[in-house]
């Protein structure tokens, strides 16, 4: 299944043969592993060897929207209610900081990922004004941040769609070729020293003395850190995390390349989602394309499955596209806690795990990557931020189908409230 992102890799870095010992393991190649080993390495940290099973940005960094936007997937009011106003602050900041450490990043780094500062539209799929009031209230009172409102006649100038009633504006978010971002971080941190090894599938994880030794087939690594960044691929490595996510896929699309016509539906440079639970996202390519994504699944569907049915979610929206052609279609696998907050932690003494970001990941995951390197490199004590959210089980494989099951039932709220 070759993605749109594949097709346009241009990132490139050195890798490492495997070696006897380091003094900090990562496993994982996505963003939450890229993250830590590259706070590690600003921290001064350069022992540091990064794993990954395939190549860096294989799963869900490299395969997702590219929106680089703040919060969760737990949504910021039932955040408050969670946590309490104190920690949900601390913890919807630390994704804006993040969003500013990757733009940081990109730039320090000379990252070609594409970053498009254009912001991030959140599109009112309903004809209720009170759904971006409350979000917009709540943002301002509780956080501090402030989203414009877009007028329903504002937003059609920048939408050619009647499908919105208006929208809220992100204005520090912005988005960028995932892909290209995931390996321009593994550049960078090979730059600081760290190692990297890709085709090195970590199949066990054991406690060494007062260290641990982590198995790729016949060879073994003795580390006095590890942490575990296998999200929605992890397997079984560590039964205790593979209990307590969910690996669910989602589904891109990228059309043909539009040229002038693409100025017939979308006039902007921001990327979008709409205010459903089973909200599409989009956004306009710098080769013109649409980047087109959505839908929450158990199913890895074939790429003719994802292509016609986020083809009709499309033309739900911009019917006039009818006749354009779906270049591409991918699916890729997130992973999800019941509590649908990041799992980041420590389970015993080095053994450390970053998971769980769901659709939310680019921002977290780069917030979690933090919080640990600074607990590994300084003794900060920030990590335990997320700590009340623990690892409760999934109960798979029942779990699978609670969550299909929730995602319809939501899905037929969102179209019953759209006929009201």
């Amino acid at each position: 299944m070759t993605t749109y992102y594949a097709s346009t890799r241009r990132e490139s870095f050195a890798t490492s043969e495997l070696p006897q010992r380091a003094r900090i393991v990562v496993i994982g190649g996505g963003y939450a592993g890229l993250a830590t080993a590259l706070g590690l390495a600003e921290r001064g940290e350069t022992d540091v060897l990064l794993l990954e099973a395939q190549t860096i940005g294989h799963g869900a960094s490299g395969r997702n929207g590219g929106f680089v936007f703040a919060g969760y997937s737990l949504g910021e009011a039932s955040l408050l209610e969670r946590v309490g106003s104190d920690d949900a602050r601390w913890l919807y900041e630390a994704t804006r900081r993040a969003m500013r450490t990757i733009r940081e990043r990109i730039d320090t780094y000379a990252i070609a990922c594409d970053p498009i500062d254009g912001g991030v539209l959140w599109a009112n799929w309903f004809d209720d004004p009170r759904v971006l009031q409350a979000r917009q209230r709540l943002l301002a009172e509780r956080y501090g941040v402030h989203w414009p409102n877009v007028s329903r006649d504002a937003l059609r100038a920048q939408l050619r769609t009647e499908r919105y009633s208006g929208a809220l504006f992100e204005p520090d978010a912005y988005h960028v070729h995932p892909l290209n971002l995931a390996r321009g971080l593994a550049r960078a941190a090979t730059t600081l020293g760290v190692r990297m090894v890709e085709g090195a599938r970590a199949t066990g994880i054991a406690a060494n003395g007062g260290a641990w030794r982590v198995h790729i087939g016949a060879h073994s690594i003795d580390a006095e850190h590890v942490v575990v960044c296998g999200g929605g691929y992890l397997g079984r490595l560590v039964p205790q995390l593979a209990r307590a996510l969910l690996p669910i896929a989602t589904y891109v699309i990228a059309t043909e390349p539009l040229d002038a016509r693409l100025q017939e539906c979308i006039a902007t440079s921001a990327a979008v989602y709409d205010t459903r639970f089973a909200f599409d996202y989009y956004r306009a390519l710098p080769d013109t394309r649409i980047l087109w994504g959505g839908r929450i699944s158990i199913l890895d569907r074939a790429p003719a499955a994802v292509a016609r049915l986020l083809k009709r979610d499309l033309l739900r929206v911009y019917p006039q596209l009818a006749d354009v052609r779906v270049d591409f279609a991918w699916s890729g696998l997130m992973s999800y806690a019941r509590h649908e907050m990041p799992q980041v932690g420590r389970l015993a003494g080095g053994l450390w795990f970053a998971q769980a970001f769901g659709g939310h990941g680019v921002a977290t995951t780069t917030a979690a990557g933090e919080v640990i390197a600074a607990a590994i490199a300084s003794s900060d004590d920030s990590y335990r931020r997320y700590a009340s959210f623990g690892l409760p089980s999934t109960y798979r494989p029942f779990g699978y189908l609670g969550a299909q099951a929730t995602y319809w039932w939501l899905q037929a709220k969102d179209a019953l409230r759209a006929r009201c």
